[in-house]
């Protein structure tokens, strides 16, 4: 059996034991009115430990005819990811049948949020019956998993019986459901043991037990379960139960203490003894207890401990695994510690060693850390990195591991420096990953030399070769800084410094070099690296990855004016990922098709685009996707007249991009330019101003979009001088590497920029260059969202397609859409006559109508009462205010633009 295997069999059985709901012990005192609190809805069992929470729970779930998935949490169920890994696991496993769809959206690589994750879950629940019981809510400490539980329970599905069993009171949204009477809530002083329940748990163990004794117990535990459960036990086999009670006092601590103590000297050597080193353990089976202990037969011994009632709590239904109750196993790890002090380290070595043996990560790096083998789990850390980080998303169990690890120990491992490289490159936090990819390179040669052989293979690992993968992380950074020539030195380093085996760590650094090429403005040269590269990821079924690559192509198509192309990119990307319900992967694909429809001004089908594509996005690991997607929301709201909710969006594209601006993130540029669009100038002025944006810059690629926003932001302040100078240096860099989608943006500018400079005839001449390079019909949001200016310019294109050769060359069937596209938004520049150099007089409407009628123009002036030549000169205003050769062309001109049914 693979490793991998192995890893997987152990995760899948230790995973079963957190979904088992507990076994009625023998001498269950059944507690109906309590069971009869639970109501349907949000309930919430809260109390200090010992008190029957769990014990109360099962029996109340045995009882339930609806399907019940029971999680029994844990410390690492703080990763937000595996806690919901799990939660879904609990409720397949009440046969819910909610993984298949839910399942794809926790990875590989951790979303970002987990609130459409929730969202997913919730309306797959909608029409269930079920429960869930989150058992041992109170290790939970992860804000992020409080978040994404409270969202679950503002929005539960009717259906859907949430039950928390806690110590504390959870940090959740409950006041609001307590407020309207939706909330059980069973309390300390609701679990206490009655009189009556307590006489009937003490006179299983002693039948004989009076009635005042037992009353005289319940009294002085205050009905505590554990004091009572305790008590039952020391009192097996005495004949001084007077003097038992009356010993029997004292607080909670106290009664631990003494019964514990009772419990433990009545045990032969042997158990007791087993029971001390065991307790080491949070859960235990015969083969882990024979490793911990030394010795064989552990099985034997914990059947044994099971029937003497010594708090040993199954975890499955062939007696395979067990725990100690909580509060027991604090008991006997103190004593351990106080008769033997030196036995600890050792125990938990043997058990870390246990657990390595089986692939089990999580518990053998924590038991090394317990023994003081800090440099041990370091290095297995090191080894299931990939693993944990990459193909099950829990970035927040890694960081836990990192951070159980002395600092020095840390910052003295290459490949842990990485690791946290790689986390920090994910959250966008650039100065932490230069930070670690420097302190890696220097301690790398320094560090000693040892065999590394990670968990998931050489071929796929990211740790796998240390200078390789600092070469890596510097690209990365290089990218986002625009550097096109830093970018390639360092992924060709990358591939000089890696082994063929190591094929992940140089397929990325091949990706890297097709985004060099992209920054330097070859789009030919970068879109044919990003097909090679998509083919290979796909083909290793590298999901993530050939989502970003065509992602990334489709925008390397979109720069070079292709939107059809880029869209064919989307399709394919979709197709690829296959059928059943769109995963993360499937995100950045929505998002390319949601811009292509966003600038072909269909606006209702990029709303759905983006919609979908942003739920899918925040999913996915990489962000990008997210931020475009967000913008592109953005500006469709601002085209359906909400200038606050195309703020929002922008607002949130910028607050999840917080990389520097550039080519690879446009949010601020954009942001900045919505401001504008919106009257906001100062705004706009100061993003320049914090950038440094200048008008003497060289027209570097990456840049465009920061000069773009400069230039608009000079017409704003009507100086077109030397917005057309910058634009003409854009325009000289753009024509030089054929970016064509470049080109359009700067040649619409230019337009509105010489027409600011009173350079009418220039400016139509520059505008219907622009338009013949947008490939009619393709283009209409770059023009529509330049506002009234571009409005009015557009209509002297229409009214100079007679006498202009660029302007003629335009189809009308163009211009008349991009006409209408200006009435939909804010820029509308007449309500009935859009299109129109002038608007048509009331007279010269009704000869429109006529010629369309196919009235001759003798026909027309009988009609109208008028003479022949005043007909034929309203005739010839109606074709020169629509830019017509003749009557037939007038009529077809006026019907695309709406004048005439």
């Amino acid at each position: 059996m693979q490793m991998s295997e192995i890893a997987t069999a152990g995760r899948d059985v230790l995973l079963a034991t957190k979904l088992h709901v507990p076994t009625a012990r023998p001498g269950l005192v059944p507690r109906p009115r309590l069971a009869g609190r639970l109501q349907d809805g949000v309930a919430l069992v809260c109390a200090p430990a010992g008190y029957g929470k769990t014990v109360l729970l099962a029996e109340w779930v045995r009882s339930r005819p609806r399907p019940s998935g029971w999680l029994s949490l844990d410390a690492a169920d703080n990763d937000p990811a595996r806690f919901w890994r799990h939660t879904v696991a609990a409720l397949d496993e009440a046969g819910l049948e909610v993984g298949e769809q839910i399942g794809p959206l926790l990875g590989p690589s951790a979303p970002p949020s987990f609130q459409n994750l929730v969202t997913a879950l919730i309306n797959e629940l909608a029409t269930d019956e079920a429960v869930l019981i989150l058992d041992d809510y109170h290790v939970i400490k992860s804000a992020s998993v409080h978040e994404s539980v409270g969202f679950l329970i503002e929005h539960r599905p009717a259906g859907l019986s949430l039950v928390l069993a806690s110590r504390t009171d959870p940090p959740l949204p409950l006041a609001r459901i307590r407020a309207a009477g939706q909330l059980a809530e069973l309390r300390a002083a609701d679990l206490r043991f009655t009189a009556g329940e307590a006489a009937e748990l003490l006179q299983q163990a002693v039948p004989a037990l009076p009635e005042a004794s037992a009353a005289a117990l319940a009294g002085k535990t205050e009905g505590w379960a554990a004091g009572l459960q305790l008590a039952a036990l020391s009192l097996r086999g005495r004949n001084d139960t007077a003097a038992f009670v009356a010993a029997f006092t004292g607080s909670h601590r106290y009664i631990l203490d003494f019964l514990t103590e009772e419990v433990l000297e009545r045990q032969p050597q042997d158990l007791r003894n087993f029971l001390l080193q065991t307790s080491v353990l949070d859960r235990l089976s015969g083969s882990l207890c024979d490793a911990v202990t030394g010795r064989a037969g552990s099985q034997a011994q914990l059947e044994r401990a099971e029937r003497a009632g010594l708090f040993l709590v199954p975890l499955d239904e062939t007696r395979r695994w067990w725990r100690y109750h909580h509060l027991f196993a604090d008991l006997l790890r103190a004593r351990l510690r106080e008769e033997q002090p030196s036995h600890e380290a050792r125990l938990h070595r043997d058990a870390a060693a246990w657990y390595e043996q089986h692939a089990l990560p999580d518990d053998a790096i924590r038991h090394a850390v317990a023994a003081g083998e800090t440099t041990w789990a370091a290095r297995m850390i090191e080894e299931h990195f990939d693993v944990v980080y990459y193909q099950r998303g829990e970035a927040a169990t890694i960081a836990a591991w990192l951070a159980a690890l002395p600092d020095d120990l840390v910052r003295g491992r290459p490949r842990l420096l990485l690791a946290q490289a790689q986390m920090a490159a994910a959250s966008g936090r650039v100065a932490d990953v230069e930070r670690a990819a420097a302190a890696a390179e220097r301690t790398a040669a320094a560090a000693d030399t040892e065999s590394f052989e990670p968990t998931v293979g050489r071929a796929v690992s990211m740790l796998v070769n240390v200078p390789g993968q600092v070469a890596l992380e510097r690209s990365y950074l290089a990218q986002l800084r625009g550097d096109a020539q830093a970018t390639a030195a360092f992924a060709e380093q990358v591939l000089a410094r890696s082994t063929a085996e190591e094929w992940l760590l140089t397929s990325t650094a091949r990706g890297f070099l097709a985004v060099a090429e992209w920054l330097h403005g070859r789009l030919h040269a970068a879109e044919a690296a990003f097909c090679d590269r998509i083919a290979q990821w796909r083909a290793a079924g590298q999901a993530t990855l050939a989502a970003w690559g065509s992602y990334q192509l489709a925008q390397v198509q979109r720069a070079g004016g292709r939107l059809e192309a880029a869209r064919l990119t989307g399709e394919q990307a979709l197709e690829a990922v296959g059928g059943g319900a769109p995963g993360p992967a499937s995100g950045p694909a929505f998002m390319s098709l949601a811009e292509v429809a966003y600038q072909r001004n269909d606006l209702d089908l990029a709303r759905r685009l983006a919609t979908e594509g942003i739920a899918l996005c925040r999913q996915f690991v990489y962000t990008p996707p997210l931020a475009a997607g967000l913008v592109t929301l953005a500006w469709i709201r601002q085209a359906a007249h909400d200038p606050a909710g195309a703020r929002a969006a922008m607002a949130e594209a910028a607050r999840i991009s917080p990389v520097p601006p550039g080519l690879l993130n446009p949010v601020p540029a954009q942001q900045a330019r919505l401001l504008l669009a919106q009257g906001d100038l100062a705004a706009a002025e100061r993003w320049a101003d914090e950038c440094g944006l200048g008008l003497d810059d060289q027209a570097a690629y990456p840049r465009e979009a920061g000069h773009l926003l400069l230039a608009r932001v000079l017409l704003a302040r009507t100086q077109p001088g030397p917005a057309l100078a910058l634009l003409a240096r854009l325009q000289e860099t753009a024509a030089a590497q054929h970016r064509t989608g470049s080109l359009i943006e700067i040649g619409a500018l230019r337009a509105l920029a010489l027409a600011a400079s009173d350079e009418g005839p220039a400016a139509v001449t520059a505008l219907a260059e622009a338009l013949a390079l947008a490939g009619p019909p393709d283009y209409v949001r770059v023009f529509a969202d330049e506002g009234l200016p571009m409005a009015r310019l557009l209509r002297r294109v229409v009214a100079a397609q007679r006498d202009c050769p660029a302007a003629a060359a335009i189809p009308f069937g163009y211009l008349a859409g991009l006409q209408q596209a200006f009435g939909r938004g804010p820029a509308a520049v007449s309500a009935t006559q859009p299109g129109l150099v002038d608007p048509l007089t009331g007279r010269e409407a009704e000869v429109l109508n006529l010629l369309a009628a196919g009235r001759s123009n003798q026909a027309i002036a009988a009609e109208l009462v008028v003479s022949l030549d005043t007909i034929k000169k309203h005739v010839g205003h109606v074709l020169a205010k629509l830019g017509a050769a003749n009557r037939t062309e007038a009529v077809a001109r006026a019907r695309e633009l709406d004048l005439i049914g």
